[in-house]
């Protein structure tokens, strides 16, 4: 496997505030991937990130603890050469932002809590070359089990209108319809439930079809300007408009199923597509198929301020993707969880560089 043209040999010298980051919490974020991949390696990515090149670095991260930013600065400075992602159409590349909701939940259905979040159906199966029958869009990974051979799955309007109604897979019941939905596209939540419990759950599958978000629907219709799209402005349209909600969601035929799991850690994020649990601030989402999970990524996005008021430079590591998170530099950044992370995480849409930090045995030349 050899490294993509896409990618552009730099120093540390050359990222913008590479000196001022402080690189104690992502080299914990680095270390996480570094235990799990002993369970399970991550897939390398078409760009040529060969994951077994990672190996040096990750003995290391699992034997060490840095004691300040210097030296955890230090070890990336060593394991690594940063090298910037040419964007597709050439010019700069693009980062959004994702976090987990925290919302009040019901453990059974009531009066007020009537939307349900559901588990994995049993006629869900997964679709690939080997099961794929001829005609079905080859977008579509999960299908519906049928008894002459797996069909297109229901998606969302059919769903909502009853199609899965009695099996059982209710999670727990929302008293929002446009929180639930909100809770796909970020594909996790954590559930504070009436009866006291705290509980969390994240993606266990979807019903296959692509993912049209609502953001985009409400632009090309002349409601919000695409400039004026976030997460803030599409809510605020929804509370305006209560008797279109529907016909506005249910154009996004995609459709979230999720799994519960425990909360060990309230600091820490879900645990997500890398399976480790995501770092507020410092896990980033990208197209798994173009990168490699535990890649470093440095980002230069000087006009992104929501985090903590100043330019975003920092240094993320690869621990999600998700359907809308393609091409070689776009990433969605994790704000963290709760209505302050939402905050954040609403408005990101920004221009950025994009700098992976490339194994050095992958590098020619890359002395240390």
């Amino acid at each position: 496997m050899s490294l993509s043209s896409s990618f552009s040999r730099k120093s540390f010298d050359q990222l913008p505030g590479w000196d001022e980051d402080d690189h104690l919490p992502v080299f914990a974020a680095f270390r996480r991937s570094a235990f799990h991949v002993l369970t399970k390696p991550y897939r390398s990515g078409a760009l040529g990130i060969d994951f077994n090149a990672f190996a040096e670095a990750y003995a290391e991260a699992r034997t060490v603890s840095p004691a300040n930013r210097f030296e955890a600065r230090s070890f990336f400075e060593r394991h690594f050469v940063p090298a910037h992602i040419e964007a597709e159409n050439g010019g700069f590349g693009l980062v959004t932002g994702f976090y987990e909701p925290d919302v009040e939940a019901s453990p059974v259905r009531t009066d007020r809590f009537s939307v349900p979040l559901l588990s994995r159906p049993a006629d869900l199966v997964d679709i690939d070359g080997a099961n794929r029958p001829s005609g079905m869009d080859p977008y579509l990974a999960f299908a519906r089990q049928a008894p002459n051979g797996p069909v297109e799955y229901f998606d969302r309007g059919e769903i909502e209108r009853g199609a899965l109604a009695g099996k059982g897979l209710e999670i727990a019941w929302l008293a929002d319809k446009v929180d639930a939905f909100f809770i796909h596209v970020q594909g996790a939540a954590r559930l504070n439930m009436t009866d006291g419990r705290l509980r969390r759950i994240t993606y266990a599958a979807k019903s296959g079809q692509h993912f049209t978000g609502p953001g985009k629907i409400l632009s090309d219709i002349g409601e919000i300007p695409l400039e004026k799209v976030t997460m803030q402005s599409i809510r605020a349209w929804f509370k305006a408009h209560p008797e279109r909600i529907d016909e506005i969601l249910w154009r996004n035929r995609s459709y979230i199923f999720f799994r519960e799991m425990g909360v060990d850690d309230r600091e820490l994020g879900p645990i997500a597509a890398a399976k480790v649990p995501l770092t507020p601030g410092r896990s980033i989402a990208v197209d798994r198929l173009l990168h490699t999970f535990g890649t470093p990524f440095y980002i230069d996005a000087p006009l992104l301020t929501a985090f903590d008021e100043k330019p975003f430079r920092r240094l993320m590591i690869a621990q999600d993707t998700g359907s809308a998170i393609t091409g070689p530099a776009r990433g969605d950044l994790f704000a963290g969880s709760g209505d302050a992370a939402g905050e954040i995480a609403g408005v990101i849409r920004n221009a950025a560089d994009f700098y992976a930090l490339i194994p050095r045995s992958l590098v020619s030349g890359a002395d240390r």
